[in-house]
């Protein structure tokens, strides 16, 4: 199957937080999409990586997306090495999308900055013809998506882009839901953790709302980009 957007998360739930309303609007427009978990989650407070399983299968039907997998990585512990970009070739070329979403290049959260770098490079190396990969004893032809783009997470990174996701809003929020061992829950005995308060939770809506507000529109998600993007014209430019 091939997808137009691929989008990587190095949690279950990185993509929902960051991207699900953007991914929201490119399925209603046709667009065939999926999600690749790098890592199960098993290290967070909250949850097992069993429920984290569960909720992630619940927040790609939400999303509508054609394909969700989880890679396996050791949450916490992966690295940018060569058995780690060659997973992800492998996946990049089996899927063979135009544009991938990868987590902010800097963040709170240690996997997320080397999640992002580690997709990044991986997307690079994947159209390289002497890097020879195989799926079930068939070799792979090389692919490199046409685009990388990061979306923003805990930090306030200023976006290079945005897009509008108004009226796909409740959308995102139900995606994020469906983890509900993570987030607020004032009748949880499990451990507070700085996703799991309500003003997090409100965060997801008002950060939205402010980058909205930024370009005219209800609701807005921000991205940043590794190269220039080109335009055929400034009237495409909104």
């Amino acid at each position: 199957m091939k997808l137009d957007i691929l989008a990587f998360g190095a949690h279950p739930d990185d993509v929902e937080l960051g991207a699900a309303g953007t991914i929201a609007k490119e399925v209603s427009l046709g667009k065939k999409v999926g999600i690749i978990d790098l890592t199960r989650g098993e290290l967070g407070s909250r949850g097992s990586a069993v429920i984290r399983d569960e909720e992630a299968i619940k927040g790609a039907a939400v999303l509508g997306v054609s394909v969700r997998e989880n890679l396996g990585f050791r949450d916490g512990f992966f690295i940018n090495d060569e058995a780690h970009q060659m997973e992800i070739i492998k996946i990049i070329r089996k899927y063979k999308p135009e544009i991938v979403l990868c987590n902010a290049f800097d963040d709170r959260h240690i996997d997320h900055a080397k999640g992002s770098k580690l997709v990044s490079d991986a997307c690079f190396l994947s159209g390289l013809i002497k890097i020879e990969t195989t799926i079930d004893g068939v070799q792979q032809e090389h692919w490199r998506p046409k685009q990388v783009y990061h979306y923003i997470q805990w930090k306030n990174i200023e976006p290079d882009f945005v897009v509008d996701i108004s009226g796909f809003m409740e959308t995102k929020m139900e995606s994020v839901l469906a983890y509900s061992s993570q987030f607020y829950d004032p009748n949880s005995k499990e451990p507070v953790t700085p996703i799991t308060s309500k003003n997090f939770l409100d965060s997801i809506k008002y950060r939205a709302q402010d980058m909205g507000r930024i370009v005219g529109v209800d609701f807005a998600e921000g991205f940043t980009v590794e190269r220039y993007l080109a335009i055929n014209s400034l009237s495409d430019l909104k």
